[in-house]
Parts: structure tokens; sequence; C-alpha cells
């Protein structure tokens, strides 16, 4: 025994926390070369041999287009999906992520021309093509690096791509199956046409946005109104007025359609004029013709004028204004009241409604606009123009005849005017001939419907959504007059002027494709594209005659056959997959289309689950681009932050809304990652020297607070699971920060410093708290390893291990815990209570400034001494618990007095420094400080430890 220990350096006696995981993390520099190193270990394939014998659990990714660098919202959309899939890993499944990539269509095809220049007028198609597909892949390749720098885990060495001459026979074959089933035809209808793209567009590929449109309101004058119409008009001339914001269509114009049910006044315009329109718009007429109250000559229904639909139609006719030709008044029942004139002007070959009025009146489909949006030799007057550029010299040429109400030059905002989903260019409706899929033959819709109410739908409002669209939409137009994509496998018969529409016509040119890609139809002749011994089922006519269709299909029907092409052809998987989660835009895009093809062929949805998620905004709530405010770039922030801080935003926000990115918001997601990963360091420190048994944890030997620490891990484990299963990710970050910060280091650990540094390091409670801690550790680890991969991988390298633990996070399974961790003690919460208003009343007696601490007044914690006045019955049994408390609250001593506390709870609290001397191994102030011959420096329990190790 010493004899003398003043001024000995007690330190090197305390069981410090020790561990090589760093502080710092680096996160820039260091997740790339975990990243490298996954690759090379083939993780990622471990982990699915590891699951080998699994249920699967199947994620089908949405495939990103291969055009250019990955950007924000690509992130978030990786981020989410690999968060899912690594956790159904975890919770026992084969959960394997095939990633893919969108590869024809415009976009790519538009960077090519830009490419090549004129030295595309030299190329053969098939050339061409050859481009487009090597752009492709350059892209393919960039996007694949950047997600693996997201720490995302993927089949990257065999992704499926659109292009591939499998997924290219595939497509074939799926369009195949539904001409077969009758669902493929040809037809002359109005559609939404890109004149900048030069093709038409589904609606998929539609978006919407303001534009400021020209507003005319055109008198039509009706030759011979009806008798007791021209009586009203006592000898004026009798005009319908439409009104429409499309003049460059006032050339197509063949009728007007009045309802039948509305009811229609005649107005005075002048000595000479009358004017038709609907009672309940003439107020905003007259407003927006600058004109004052009119006479009204006459009101009457509309029906009095046009008939009804389905009975006996008048057909009473108005001249065009500025073309010989009669426009025809007709009964409508889609004529509202919201704007217009209530006489609605209508072009059979610019407009849906306008089309399915005249193909039931017998009107011509007048679409004299060529692919260009210009003019053809049709409209002799414009010939050659663009139809926009047109829409001012009509409204002059109207106003100059006098057939103008308003003023040439005047505008209508329209708030959601259709655009080019690419050239960002408002788009035209024009007739032409395109591929159609009939959405009611066979009940496509209804089934299509009714798949919809077998699906989840997270957040449950996507179900109204994509419903409301599938009862809304018009045959699908799966053709583009376009080069690169997969071609529609039919053939025009110049015999019988029909077409060639066949499955084994489809189904031949796909094993063709199987072996050569899409390319063989543009370089084989028609007699190697045609089945031995087929002929023109019409007439009967030899391949001979027959002629190639030259569009190709939409890329969205590429893209919406993924679950046959990927699950069903190439992995041989259910083609139902588990979750399908992308952004809520494709309700009218990916899932939208990836229903309608499997309601087409199956019996089921194409998938059981979607998920959808809300899009990346600025500050501001707009789209987070280039023109944000304090933009970052991509590569800039993982430079900066590293992407685990990224993928923690990911789980910090809620996806189901947009969700607003900023430098600060990154930085405050920094803090928050600073704060978890501290608390991984302290637990792997103060696990220095201990080795799991695989006993288990025995609860009847811990301590109260080691109880309620076994507690809080089994509430942490149980909420992380609910969350993943949920699909709530901030849910699961909330548990993670919460049990990191405030359950383990805000209180069991800054309880434990004291038993963890100063005991022995054998002790039975240091022991046992280790035990806890290990388990709470593990639990951390594995739980947020889908959400911060590179932590979880790197401190689960620092942890020891059980035999049989897998030398990987990612190969372990999710935690559970025993029901014996469960619940909580009523008392020991009790105490916790008593030991936030001790640290209030210790908080009360600190210095208000540094280094002008006043008589009284407390440091530390470990400073103060507390007294309990309890009741006079309450003494004994606080007493008992008088130590413990000592220790929960870190305060040197607890002493309990009888008398009349006024707390309701039943204890008043007072602090007081302490007066005995500090234990200068432990810094508690303990009586027994100071007559200890031996160690007159430490305090019993210190100086019976320091004996033992010496």
């Amino acid at each position: 025994m010493a004899s003398d220990t003043t001024g000995t350096d007690w330190k090197a006696t305390i069981q410090l926390p020790e561990t090589e995981f760093p502080m710092r993390a680096n996160l820039a520099e260091r997740e790339q070369a975990a990243v490298a190193r996954w690759r090379d270990e083939r993780l990622y394939h471990r982990i699915l041999a590891h699951r080998s014998d699994a249920p699967v659990f199947t994620l089908h990714d949405g495939p990103p287009y291969a055009n250019g660098e990955i950007h924000h919202g690509h992130a978030l959309n990786k981020i989410l999906k690999d968060i899912v899939v690594k956790y159904r890993t975890l919770a026992g499944f084969r959960a394997s992520n095939i990633p893919g990539w969108d590869c024809h269509g415009l976009p790519i095809e538009q960077k090519v021309d830009e490419q090549l220049g004129k030295a595309k007028r030299e190329m053969t198609t098939v050339a061409f093509r050859q481009a487009c597909r090597d752009y492709a892949d350059h892209w393919v390749g960039v996007q694949r690096d950047g997600f693996e720098r997201l720490m995302v885990f993927a089949e990257w060495e065999r992704p499926y791509r659109t292009m591939d001459f499998s997924y290219e026979a595939s497509i074939t074959r799926m369009l195949g199956e539904f001409m077969g089933r009758g669902y493929v035809y040809n037809g002359l209808k109005p559609v939404h046409w890109s004149w900048s793209a030069v093709t038409a567009l589904a609606e998929a590929e539609v978006e919407y946005d303001r534009y400021v449109a020209p507003s005319v309101y055109v008198k039509f004058e009706m030759p011979n109104p009806p008798d007791w119409l021209a009586t009203a008009a006592a000898g004026r001339r009798v005009n319908p007025v439409i009104w429409t914001t499309t003049p460059w269509t006032l050339p197509s114009n063949l009728a007007i359609v009045l309802h039948p049910e509305l009811a229609y006044e005649l107005l005075a315009l002048n000595d000479a004029e009358a004017i038709i329109v609907a009672e309940g718009l003439k107020a905003s007429v007259l407003e927006a013709c600058g004109l004052d109250d009119l006479p009204v000559l006459h009101r009457f229904d509309g029906h009095t004028l046009v008939g009804y639909p389905g009975g006996e139609v008048p057909r009473p006719v108005a001249r065009h204004p500025f073309i010989d030709r009669d426009s025809v008044l007709l009964p409508a029942e889609y004529v509202t009241l919201e704007q217009g004139t209530g006489c609605v002007h209508t072009a059979p070959g610019h407009g849906a409604d306008d089309f399915d009025t005249g193909r039931k009146y017998g009107l011509d489909v007048l679409a004299p606009v060529n692919q260009y949006g210009k003019y053809t030799a049709d409209v002799p007057d414009y010939e050659g123009m663009h139809v926009f550029k047109a829409n001012p010299l009509i409204a002059e040429r109207l106003a100059a005849s006098g057939r103008l109400l308003n003023q040439a030059g005047d505008t209508y905002v329209v708030d959601r005017y259709p655009h080019c989903w690419r050239t960002k260019k408002p788009l035209i409706f024009r007739a032409t001939a395109q591929w159609f899929i009939r959405v009611d033959h066979e009940g496509l819709r209804d089934r299509a419907l009714q798949l919809i109410g077998e699906t989840k739908w997270v957040p449950h409002w996507g179900e109204n959504r994509i419903r409301g669209m599938i009862e809304a939409r018009p045959d699908w137009c799966i053709s583009r007059q376009r080069a690169w994509g997969v071609p529609i496998p039919a053939f025009h018969c110049a015999g019988c002027d029909n077409y060639v529409v066949s499955q084994d016509v489809a189904n031949h040119v796909a094993d063709l494709t199987e072996q050569e890609g899409s390319d063989v139809w543009f370089a084989r002749d028609v007699e190697a594209l045609v089945p031995e011994g087929m002929t023109c089922p019409t007439c009967g006519g030899a391949p001979s005659g027959f002629t190639k269709v030259e569009d190709i299909l939409d890329v969205w029907f590429d893209s919406g056959v993924s679950w046959a092409a990927v699950l069903r052809d190439r992995e041989g998987l259910p083609p139902q997959a588990d979750l399908y989660l992308e952004g809520s835009d494709q309700h009218r895009g990916w899932f939208h289309t990836s229903l309608l093809t499997a309601s087409g062929v199956l019996t089921h949805a194409p998938y059981k689950s979607v998920l959808t998620h809300g899009f990346v905004v600025d500050e501001h709530g707009h789209k987070y681009s280039k023109s944000s405010p304090k933009f970052e770039p991509l590569d800039a922030m993982l430079t900066q932050h590293g992407a685990e801080i990224l993928r923690l935003w990911v789980a910090m926000v809620d996806y189901r809304h947009d969700m607003t990115l900023a430098p600060e918001l990154l930085k405050q997601t920094s803090g928050a990652y600073r704060k978890i990963r501290n608390t991984i360091r302290f637990l792997l420190g103060s696990l220095s020297g201990f080795q799991p048994s695989e006993g288990g944890i025995e609860v009847d030997t811990l301590t109260p607070i080691d109880g309620w620490a076994l507690a809080r891990t089994a509430e942490f484990v149980d909420t992380m699971r609910a969350a993943y299963e949920a699909y709530e990710f901030h849910t699961v970050y909330r548990a993670l920060y919460e049990f990191c910060n405030l359950d383990m280091s805000a209180v069991y650990l800054d309880v434990l410093k004291d038993r963890l540094y100063c005991d022995a390091p054998d002790a039975p409670a240091r022991r046992a708290s280790q035990a806890v801690l290990y388990e709470a550790l593990r639990a951390i680890l594995i739980s947020m390893s889908p959400v911060l991969t590179f932590t979880a991988d790197e401190a689960w390298s620092f942890l020891a291990r059980r035999e049989g633990d897998p030398d990987s996070v990612f190969l372990a399974e999710f935690p559970t815990v025993p029901d014996a961790w469960r619940g909580d003690d009523p008392e020991f919460l009790a105490r916790l209570a008593l030991r936030s208003r001790i640290q209030e009343a210790i908080e009360a007696k600190r210095p208000q400034k540094k280094g002008e601490r006043m008589p009284g007044q407390i440091g530390s914690s470990q400073e103060a001494v507390v007294t309990l006045t309890v009741p006079a019955d309450r003494v004994d049994a606080w007493d008992d618990q008088a130590f413990e408390l000592a220790e929960l609250a870190i305060v040197s001593e607890v002493n309990v007095v009888a008398g009349t506390p006024s707390d309701p709870s039943g204890v008043d609290v007072s602090v007081a420094p302490a007066t005995s001397g500090k234990c200068l191994r432990c810094w508690n102030y303990r009586e027994e400080v100071g007559q200890l011959a031996a160690y007159p420096d430490l305090c019993g329990r210190c100086a019976t430890v320091v004996e033992r190790i010496a």
C-alpha cells in the first residue's frame, strides 16, 4: 500500500472510453474508398447469396432517362429505394435491386441531332440509331457511377436497359399480345402534337404551364336564320358569337355547337346586327368586348335552334367569317357556362370534343397543318406560316372585316396550357393518322380501375389521383414519328389499303430482335420480317405489296412493360412487384402505363404497393435548379458534406410532400449527424475490453437505470421496425436521433460515466451496464444501416461481435428484443422525473457569469448536496433510494428529511454546495475524503478500486 499518494495523477487509473473509431468522419473522402471496397468485396452479391433461400421482396426500379448527369431528384429517389431494399434485407428477405434505364426516345434523339449536325444527312437510319445507342450507353455509365457514389447497393453489373436486345424483344412481344387481343388500331384522331419535336405525344408526355393566348370573339353570320329568329331580329343580321384562344384553328372551323338546355339571348348589337350568346355568359362577353348592356330581342333554349343530340337536329348554318364555307349549328351537352359565349367553335381536326361531334354528325376531319405546325396549301392565304404567327394576322383580318367583336390584340391567360415535356414549347391539337390502344376494349379501363382499388397507395391520396386519370383518359396514342425507339411491327398493304396488324408478325420480329436488336426492322426488307407463308389477312396480298410502318413506339410503352421484360422474362419472377417507388408525376407516367399494360394481359396490377414522393424544391417552393438562390450542384454537395449527409436529409424530410433543400439545411443535417456519430463513438469507447456473451442479459441482475435503458432500447427497435414497414422514414430519423441524443447521451450515458470511469473494470454493475450498452449499440448500428450506410459499416468493424456474427452489418438480422426488456418501472420513472427537478434546482444555483461565483452557488452538479423533504412515513423508503438517486442526478449526496412538502408530488427539493472533501479521482464530494491515511485524496470507493488495480 502506498504510504503517500498526495499529488498523484489519478487519470491513469480511470477507465476512460477508448476506441479507434474516429471522431471526424471525413465523409467526402472516406465514402468513396468504402464504395470501392464494397465493389471489390462484391458485398452486394454476398448479401444476395446470404439471402438466397429467403422469401423474395421485389422493389421494381423505375428507369430514369439516360440523358445527362444525375440531379438532386435522382438522388432522393435512389436513396429512398436503397433504404427500402436494405431494410427488407435485414428483415429477412431476398430484396434485390435491379437498376434500369430508359434509353429510347426524343430527348436522346435531339441531343444526337445536335452533336451530328449536318453529318446526319449522310447517315442511314441504322447508323443514326447506333449513334443514339452509344449516347445512351455513355450516360448509363455516368449515372451508374453517380448512384454508386450515393452508396446505393444494386446489381450495377447487370442493369436492365430498354435498348437491350432482350428488352426490345419483350416490348415487341407485349405489343403483339395487345395486337392479338384487338386493342391496337390505326386511326385519324386529334392528338397532342409537338411541332417543336415533330411528333405526337401521349398525355404522360404533356406538361401544363401558364400561357398568354390571343382572345377573339367572332361573329358568324347566319344567312337564312329560322323564321322565328329572323322575326325576332327585326331585319337585323343574326350572328352567333364564338370565343377562342386559338384563332389559328378558325380555318378548320366546320361547326358551332350550343347546349340544348342552356338559355340563350338574341341581343341587338345595333340597328343592323344582332348577336347570340348564352344568357349566363352575357355579362362577361359584354365586358370583354367593351360593350354596354344590349337590348334583349329574344330569349330561347338552345334546343329551339339546334335540337337535341340523338333527336331531330335541324342543322341551321352560319357562314365562315373569311372562308367561303358553311359552319353548321349543332347540339352538344359538353358546352358549359364557365367561359366563352355558350356558342362553341368546333374544328374536328383540332380537338377531342370537336372530333367526336364531327364524327357523330358526319363532318370532315380538316387539319390543314403540317408536322412543323405550319399551314398547308389547303389554307392558301397562310400557306407555310407557323400557326402561332398567324394568330395576330387572323385577329386583324377579322377586325378589318367587322367580324371581330372585341379588340385585335386582346389576350387571355391560360393557367394550364399543354406544353411539350422536352422542348417546353406550347403544343397544338392536330388530327393525324396514329396508332392507338383502345382503353375501353374488353373492359380494359374498368379492369384497371378495379386493380387500382386492390393496390396499396402510399400516401393514400395517390389512389384518387390515378383513378381520376384512368377514368378520364382517351385511347392511348402509342406511335411517334421519330427514329430512335422500338418500331411498331405492322405493314400497310397496297392491295387493299389496310394495315396488317398481327401478333404472329410481332412475335416473328421479336425473335429477330432478340438476336439483332430492333435495328432489324430498319435493316431487313419486308420479306424477312414476315413469318413464312403469311399474306394479308384482308385481301390475301403477298408481302411484296407490304410497306413497313415507319412509326416507333411511345417510350412510355417501353417502360410500361418493364414488369414483363424484367421481372417475368429476365428474372423469372412473378410479374407483380411488391413495390413501385417514384415521384408523384408518375401517376400519369410509369405507374399509369404499367397499370394499363398489365391490365390488358394479367388479372392483377403490376404492383402490390405504390409509394410516391414529392419533388426537391428551394426555399421559395420552386423546383431546385440552377435558377434557385443558393443553388449547389449535387457534386458540390457531395464534396462538401458527403453522401451520408444527403442520405440522412432524405430520411429527415417527409417525402410525401415537396422537400426543401438548401445549404443551410444540409449544415443542420450535418449537426444532427455529428450527434449521432459522437454517441456511437462514446458507446464504442465505453465497450473497450468488453466481450459479449452468448447468454444475453439477465434482466434481474440489472440496476433500475439499466432496466430503463433496455426498455428504451426495446422501444427504439420496435419504433424503427414499424417505421420502416410503414415507409415512414422521417420517423426512422427521429427515433434514431432521439434515442442517441436523449435516451442515451442525455440520460443513460451521462449517469453511467461515474460507473464506467471509476468502478473497477470487472465490477458487476459496470459489466452489467456494458452489456446494456452493447445491446443498444448493436441495435443502433443495424437499424440505422439502411440510412447511414457508411457509418454503420464503419462502426460495425470496431464492434466486438458474438460468435457467428457476420463481418458486415448488412449481413445481419434486424434486431429482435425479448419481452422481458419491455415495460417501465413506475418507481424509476418517478425518480427520473425527480432528477429533472434536481437539475433545475442546481441550474438556479449556478453563477450568472463565468468567474463570478458567489457564496452558496454551485458549479458542477457533483458539488451539490440535495435535500429531499418528504412526509415522515416516507423517509425510510426514500432513504433506501438515496444512493441510487445521487447517481441518477449526478450529485455527491442525497439526504432525506421529514417535513411537510409543498410540491404536489409529495417531495420538496433543495440543493446546497457540498462541505465535504472532493475526491480527486471521481470528483465526487465524500465525507471520507482526507480521512484515509493511505489515499487522502480519494473517497472510499476509489481507494478500494485503486488498491485492487495497483
